[in-house]
């Protein structure tokens, strides 16, 4: 395609695994995105450091951002490095010069967004990011337009697709979780540092960028108490198959009735009524309650180049349609101050060594009214789920157990 008058010259930064997905979905769909744009997308420039030999992007490919800054037929321009720098410089400095911006890159929208949405705003632009949480899943979108009317009680979402693979694996096939793991990195699934995704980091990071949406002021993630699956064992997932329940890495953030909000990303026992219970393998789902619409799922492919880039270049449809016009996103920089986690309330789910009638006498004078749960072949230890009691209680009463195994959070 060449330049022409009925044409949206673009750019895209990065020509990573979403970067090439974009262009591929613009070349395998473009007469019929081009129709929902109202004229014909056309990548100008693709930005990259590397070479690509024997690609045909190779004529669009420029290795200096400023030929794309300075270039006044760039109406958009699309992130899609990763990373918070040099991206957030890029951003910043294109939606200055008067290009709309769409982006995949989610740290770069937990941590700035609320500033990149002022600058798009005040300049009759868009920045636009419904790839960064739920890869195809479309939830940005309908939390900002289709749910306004609805004051949001709680969002809870299986947001990553790597940490859902190794659950469902150690479910269905009873790995541990370091064979779980190798799996998902053989399969490409996971990183070989793993760590962002098991440790529940972009979990808590998507479900900020959620946050800060649904109840429109800066959700920081660094303030939301995050916990990951690295100490889920095979043993847990005999006990939550022994209760009707499977373990699922949740991010969840719930506003309460007297309007104080709580956010966290932990592993949770959920059994078949709950909404996300057959979200499986590297799908992700995501549960919204509203307080006039009443309860919501979002399901489909979390990460992936191609569900990726199609949520990307929605979003460029999107801007392309609204060209000169600002596309009203509430999230303003004020911060949300969370109610201390240690106020809220769960049932807990644990496991200790050591199997006798003194010492499930000692556990019922230390934790109330409990409920014993029994595996055929665990002799050796005592398993049991908690009354609902402060996430500060447990921590004191935890503290005198000294033979402890195990703890998840259960959600039924």
């Amino acid at each position: 395609m060449n330049g022409g008058a009925e044409m949206i010259n673009i750019a895209v930064l990065g020509y990573g695994t979403i970067g090439s997905g974009v262009v591929e979905v613009l070349n395998i769909n473009g007469e019929s995105i081009g129709k929902k744009a109202g004229d014909t997308i056309n990548i100008k420039y693709v930005l990259d450091l590397k070479e690509f030999p024997g690609d045909p992007i190779m004529e669009k490919l420029v290795h200096d951002v400023n030929i794309i800054l300075e270039d006044p037929e760039i109406k958009i321009v699309v992130e899609v490095m990763g990373g918070v720098e040099p991206a957030y410089t890029f951003v910043k400095t294109a939606l200055l010069k008067g290009k709309s911006v769409v982006t995949s890159n989610k740290e770069l929208v937990a941590k700035h967004g609320a500033e990149l949405l002022k600058i798009a705003k005040e300049r009759n632009l868009n920045f636009l990011f419904e790839a960064s949480v739920g890869g195809g899943i479309p939830i940005i979108r309908p939390l900002n337009q289709s749910l306004t009317a609805d004051e949001i009680m709680e969002i809870t979402g299986i947001l990553n697709g790597t940490t859902n693979f190794i659950l469902s694996k150690m479910t269905d096939e009873g790995l541990d979780f370091e064979t779980a793991l190798k799996n998902a990195q053989d399969l490409g699934y996971a990183e070989r540092n793993p760590s962002a995704d098991v440790d529940g980091y972009d979990a808590c990071r998507k479900i900020a960028i959620l946050s800060s949406l649904a109840f429109g002021m800066q959700v920081d993630y660094e303030d939301i108490y995050t916990e990951g699956i690295t100490k889920i064992t095979d043993t847990d997932i005999k006990y939550a198959k022994a209760l009707g329940a499977k373990i699922k890495l949740f991010a969840t953030s719930v506003r309460d009735e007297k309007d104080n909000i709580h956010a966290m990303v932990a592993p949770m026992l959920i059994k078949s009524s709950h909404p996300l219970y057959s979200v499986d393998n590297v799908l992700n789902g995501i549960f919204v309650r509203g307080n006039v619409i009443g309860d919501v799922m979002f399901y489909g492919s979390g990460a992936g180049k191609l569900p990726t880039a199609s949520a990307v270049v929605a979003d460029v449809v999107d801007a392309a349609k609204h060209l000169g016009k600002n596309i009203w996103t509430i999230w303003s920089s004020k911060k949300l101050e969370l109610t201390d986690i240690n106020q809220v309330s769960h049932r807990f789910f644990v496991r200790v060594n050591g199997k006798s009638a003194e010492l499930t006498k000692e556990l019922m004078d230390q934790f109330g009214d409990i409920e014993l749960v029994n595996v055929d072949g665990m002799e050796d230890e005592t398993a049991f789920i908690t009354g609902s009691i402060t996430e500060q209680e447990f921590k004191d009463k935890k503290d005198s157990l000294d033979n402890l195994q195990s703890v998840i959070r259960v959600r039924f």
